[in-house]
């Protein structure tokens, strides 16, 4: 997946003639801050640090037989394939991540590409590409966009191009041209900090269709192409620099996605368990 790379993380005044649509300038401009460039990356890992249990103090259960169990029921539960969820935070696209590497059977070359079209018509992909073209618009990231609704459509058009044809060259196209599995697969055991490391180094790891350990050739070079064919629609990112800096930006973006999908589970049994305890009246604990 590739998303434009603003040239500025200052947000640049623009005039609206209601107070209304200066209040959504300022809703857009602060979900941007949070999503753009290294912004995704930090409020990934804080709210993984933040609420999932493996990196929180938790004193043990008065019955560590009955706490063990329930613990091992809802990880079981949670790892079906059945129960795999198909977005992150009820908004991110989740279709290529697979519980584990158990029973491996390699995908298709028509299973790739029906993974990267669910990724790219999901609606959660047409939110991210809006709130990311809206962004970009109120940085003016791109001049020659211009503003108001027709520079917003170019600016939404050239986000979602970011996104489909990231996720057809990292997902579909490389994957079948070199045997690779665009698969996530998770780990779900070990220390946070083990698994927090296994999830951010699969952008330089990943698996052959034979199952056999071997580097990202279709992250990097998937991502690597995408960035050079958005030159084509950025009139303004069509030197190196520029479009080396939105490659390292995907790369770290793509990092933060895997590691929310690696405790995704944790945090929606933490999601879950505090609406339980609400409805019966109890205090959630984060």
């Amino acid at each position: 997946m590739l998303m434009s790379a603003p040239t500025s993380d200052r947000v640049m005044p623009r005039e609206f003639p209601t107070g209304g649509g200066r209040r959504f300038q300022g809703v857009i401009a602060r979900i941007g801050a949070l999503l753009s460039r290294t912004g995704f990356i930090r409020a990934a890992c804080t709210l993984v640090f933040t609420l999932s249990p493996v990196f929180a103090f938790s004193p043990q259960s008065p019955d560590p037989g009955v706490g063990a169990n329930s613990v091992r029921d809802d990880s079981e539960k949670d790892l079906t394939p059945a129960s795999e969820s198909k977005r992150i935070l009820w908004i991110i696209p989740n279709y290529r991540t697979s519980p584990s590497l158990k029973d491996y059977k390699p995908l298709a070359p028509r299973e790739k590409f029906k993974i990267a079209s669910e990724d790219s018509i999901d609606r959660g992909t047409l939110a991210l590409a809006a709130l990311f073209g809206g962004q970009a618009q109120l940085t003016n990231s791109e001049r020659s966009f211009g503003q108001g609704g027709k520079g917003y459509v170019r600016y939404f058009a050239t986000s979602y191009g970011d996104w489909a044809i990231g996720n057809f060259m990292t997902e579909a196209l490389y994957p079948t041209l070199l045997r690779q599995d665009p698969r996530y697969f998770r780990r779900s055991v070990g220390s946070g900090w083990s698994r927090l490391g296994y999830a951010a180094a699969q952008i330089f790891r990943t698996h052959s269709d034979s199952g056999s350990v071997v580097f990202n050739f279709s992250e990097i070079v998937g991502n690597s192409t995408a960035a050079a064919i958005s030159t084509a629609y950025y009139p303004g990112s069509r030197d190196a620099q520029s479009t080396a800096t939105k490659l390292g930006i995907q790369l770290g973006v793509d990092a933060a996605s895997n590691i929310l999908k690696e405790f995704w589970p944790d945090l929606s049994r933490k999601f879950g368990r505090q609406h339980r305890l609400t409805k019966i009246g109890g205090e959630p604990s984060l």
